[in-house]
């Protein structure tokens, strides 16, 4: 059978004008400001006129750990929005932006795919409108002020071996992971030793995610702590003068970008990915947004439930107050049977066995998300060599589980491949069941935090961090800082800190290497066993199969 690519469906849709889309929310023409004819973003005025507004049902998607073989949780979530719009209810969809290093490495874009993809594709896995490379100019403009302060008599007495912002760029770049500045003499500085992170892994990032506008935007940038005196006294943004220049670098990337599925209903695009180095989510300002524009806002967390969803519930729902009605677990048969050991290059025939042993780390998943105390459904996304045997394996275990499994076949048919998973949601969301809190107080201290995270989600049985990691923690709460949650920073492809060690691990234990302040976003980044907050390429990038063809279109970027 041959399937049309994903970017040959995106090319045949026929998109309305955006201003028809924003129509249907109820959004004024001159409160929308158009970027080409297809997407927008929408005026901070108009979103400041919705506080009175109720809010709507707010429904993640999630997924098991990803794998080779591809889960589609981006793909459940434009399906779902479509789904629930085709059996009658006005629902959004927030998704997250697509970084180019991934896009130009090996992952591929972020819209969604089939049938079931957010438009105008080729847009949104580029440039996009500019957010991102936004991002990057305020996060570096915040750099070079620090060293041209220290060059100009150094009046805040920075300590120049505690300087703790780095630079950042929006590519996979491994040797700028650590590197030296200022060489050449006086003239250009002096010498030190600093790196690049992926620009997603920006603290500045995670402050437009969370910040509710532009003046709660412009106080996270000036709590940002850049370095210390030698006192150990912090140096912040704001004692650089630097919070109001990163603000008007963001002003336009602080709105939400409004654009539309292939079945033309709303989607809004904002925020950052990358949940293994981030808290990985569309952003407060999209989601809320959306929740007083529709009556059910599907909206996804990065890779897999033990990473984007356990920062969903604790980051952002606990900065945002924001409460979950339903959650969805994307699957595929694919994956529970490389989970059981199957190669890739033999998924293709029946192996149920496989799908049984591959399935705890799907149940894993499902435990934790009722952890939080919010109703859960597992999407189980269809693909053509999917067996009845097999998937009846996938509906076995997870009513064994406590839970349903629906198939959902959203990537072929669209919206109708998704009726009986969004009648599922409506009815979890609407019967109100939730009794959602998160996994852990403000007031545990920060090493306990670590730890609930790492015992109760990861199943680990140890935190191995040394004397300095600990003594850090205490010191950020004895400078008041003990009430941030913690985002972890792993391996996305394991519940464990070791890439490959799939299923439900038991038995093992999270090594901490390094642990960051994030005083601006609001929480303590821990960074676990070998993972790299700057990516580097894979040993063949897809930047060396993406070209524009003859017909002046993209290839290779999908």
């Amino acid at each position: 059978m041959a399937f049309k690519t994903d970017i040959e469906i995106a090319r045949e849709a026929r998109k309305q004008p955006i201003q028809k889309i924003g129509d249907r929310l109820g959004i004024p023409q001159d409160h929308l400001l158009p970027y080409g004819h297809d997407k927008a973003k929408i005026s901070q005025d108009f979103i400041r006129s919705l506080d009175d507004r109720p809010d709507g049902k707010l429904i993640l998607v999630t997924a098991i750990n990803p794998t080779p073989a591809g889960e589609g949780k981006t793909t459940t979530t434009v399906g779902l929005g479509d789904g629930l719009n085709r059996i009658g209810k006005k629902a959004v969809i927030c998704i997250r932006e697509a970084s180019l290093g991934p896009n130009f490495g090996m992952k591929g874009g972020a819209a969604g795919g089939g049938h079931a993809q957010v438009v105008p594709m080729e847009e949104m896995n580029l440039h996009f409108t500019g957010d991102f490379h936004a991002i990057t100019a305020a996060h570096n403009l915040l750099s070079a002020m620090i060293d041209n302060h220290i060059y100009w008599g150094n009046a805040l007495e920075i300590d120049e071996r505690r300087i703790v912002w780095r630079r950042v760029m929006d590519m996979n770049d491994r040797a700028l992971r650590d590197i030296v500045v200022g060489l050449g003499g006086v003239a250009n500085g002096f010498a030190r030793q600093t790196g690049f992170d992926i620009t997603v892994a920006s603290e500045v990032m995670a402050i437009l995610c969370l910040a509710r506008d532009l003046d709660d935007l412009q106080n996270r940038l000036g709590d940002i702590v850049v370095a210390y005196r030698r006192d150990r006294t912090p140096i912040h943004a704001r004692d650089l003068k630097a919070d109001g220049a990163m603000t008007v670098l963001l002003r336009d990337a602080m709105q939400p970008n409004l654009v539309q599925t292939l079945e033309n209903n709303p989607a809004f695009v904002h925020g950052g990915p990358f949940a293994n180095i981030a808290h990985g989510c569309n952003s407060v300002i999209a989601t809320r947004t959306a929740l007083k524009l529709g009556d059910y806002v599907v909206t996804e967390a990065g890779f897999g439930a033990d990473l984007g969803a356990e920062k969903f519930f604790d980051i952002k729902c606990r900065k945002a107050g924001l409460t979950p009605a339903a959650a969805v677990i994307v699957a595929t048969v694919r994956a529970m049977k490389m989970n059981g050991g199957v190669a890739k290059a033999d998924l293709g025939g029946e192996d149920v066995e496989a799908v049984e042993r591959g399935c705890p780390n799907l149940g894993r998943h499902i435990a934790n998300v009722k952890g939080f105390g919010v109703p859960v459904v597992v999407a189980v996304n269809h693909f053509h060599t999917d067996t009845e045997a097999e998937i009846r394996a996938v509906q076995d275990y997870v009513a064994s589980q406590g839970a349903e499994a629906i198939v959902c076949r959203h990537w072929a048919l669209g919206s109708a491949g998704v009726e009986e998973l969004a009648h599922k949601v409506v009815q979890m969301a609407d019967s109100e069941a939730g009794t959602f809190a998160p996994l852990y107080p403000d007031d545990m201290g920060l090493f306990q935090k670590i730890e609930t995270i790492a015992k109760r989600i990861y199943h680990a049985d140890d935190v191995l961090a040394d004397k300095t990691i600990r003594d850090q923690l205490k010191a950020w709460e004895a400078a008041g800082y003990g009430h941030l949650p913690v985002c972890m920073a792993k391996t996305q492809y394991s519940f464990s800190t070791d890439p490959n060690l799939r299923g439900a691990p038991t038995g093992h234990s999270v090594p901490i290497r390094e642990v960051r302040l994030s005083a601006g976003a609001g929480f303590i980044v821990v960074i676990c066993g070998e993972i790299m907050t700057m990516p580097g390429l894979p040993r063949s990038p897809a930047a060396e199969t993406i070209r524009i063809s003859e017909a002046g279109f993209v290839e290779g970027l999908f």
